[in-house]
């Protein structure tokens, strides 16, 4: 048994597969999932685990080159908009329109689901290398 990261096997072994370039939607309990990519549903009960705590575990696993958002999170959930603009400052974060965001989900290899419970807690992640 590991020690230490992310425990949850299926999810340790999709971050594992991942390459430069490929995207990874970090999304809420409400948010519509894709066909076609890995689905990785951490959700317990409704708010558990937290959108917060699951992106800082994977960013604790993963290099990310950017995020792309929804832009309603600033009016709708500014505690989510303003976590998002700390872990992604500046230009690595673009915010779209939802309905954009939605649409580009289906190009996602990997969606994790959160048991968060608040509009727009949802992010698409694109990988970046270590080198």
């Amino acid at each position: 048994m590991k020690k230490a990261g992310i425990l949850n096997r299926h999810l340790a072994g999709a971050l594992a597969e991942l390459g430069h370039g490929d995207r990874v939607l970090v999304c809420d309990a409400g948010m519509p999932l894709p066909d076609g990519p890995r689905v990785v549903d951490l959700a317990f009960v409704a708010g558990v685990p937290t959108f917060a705590q699951v992106l800082d575990g994977l960013l604790a696993e993963l290099v990310v080159e950017g995020a792309v958002a929804a832009r309603e999170v600033r009016e709708a959930n500014p505690g989510t908009a303003a976590l998002l603009e700390r872990r992604f400052p500046g230009p690595a974060l673009h915010l779209i329109a939802h309905e954009e965001l939605k649409e580009r989900t289906a190009g996602a290899r990997l969606v994790v689901r959160t048991g968060e419970a608040s509009p727009y807690a949802n992010a698409l992640l694109t990988c970046g290398v270590f080198f």
